[in-house]
């Protein structure tokens, strides 16, 4: 589902070049659980960008069902990641002068995917999902950030995508809200059989996915 191919990036900085992904390799399977571990520092946040198609890589391939993301143009990477990705960060992301309805609706706006009635019908749907449905008109600034990291999971299913990418998605949440988020992102890996892949320091997440993947300074290691 998820294939990597001699990735690597760089950035130049005041004290020279950083290599943050260096040449690596990687292979995912559909409806797999994968866990990406490794020391702050330690290349998976740029990898997890270069997978979603946010940082371009400065060398090797990203490919997603078959498709090489960083061959298509701007517009049509734009539009793959829309339709075939979602994206969970590690802060809420929400657009803060929008209800959690409308920061929903947004990917499905974007594709043009049905009618207004049909996207809000979806919404409205995807925050059941998330057991938000009776919160729709609320804005950002009135939930709880366990609330918010819940609409944020039910925008990156509004136009049902392959691939689900979790960068940190619990490290600013208490225990008790860390479990349930990581509940649902599981339950909807199962239920769906949406690929999941999660970026974490946290070893006790990490051992409950089914794949762990070390990362130490920029590669893969047993």
């Amino acid at each position: 589902m998820l294939a990597c191919r001699a990735l690597a990036k760089r950035y130049e900085t005041d004290r020279g070049p950083v290599d943050a992904v260096r040449g690596m390799d990687l292979d995912i399977e559909a409806g797999c659980y994968a866990a990406i571990v490794g020391r702050s520092g330690s290349g998976k946040s740029s990898l997890m960008s270069m997978i979603g198609g946010l940082s371009r890589p400065t060398a090797g391939r990203v490919l997603i069902g078959g498709t090489d993301i960083w061959s298509l143009s701007e517009a049509g990477a734009a539009a793959f990641r829309n339709q075939h990705v979602g994206y969970v960060f590690q802060f809420a992301s929400l657009l803060p002068n929008l209800r959690a309805l409308d920061n929903v609706e947004l990917p499905a706006r974007l594709a043009g995917k049905g009618s207004r009635r049909e996207i809000t019908g979806r919404a409205l749907e995807r925050l059941a999902d998330v057991g938000l449905d009776s919160h729709a008109d609320a804005f950002p600034s009135e939930l709880s950030s366990g609330e918010q990291r819940r609409v944020v999971i039910a925008r990156a299913l509004m136009n049902e995508p392959r691939l689900l990418l979790a960068d940190e998605p619990t490290s600013d949440l208490d225990e008790q809200t860390e479990r349930e988020i990581m509940a649902l992102l599981r339950d909807i890996n199962r239920s769906r059989g949406t690929t999941l892949l999660l970026v974490t320091h946290n070893l006790s997440l990490a051992a409950k996915a089914e794949r762990i993947i070390h990362i130490a300074n920029g590669v893969v290691v047993p």
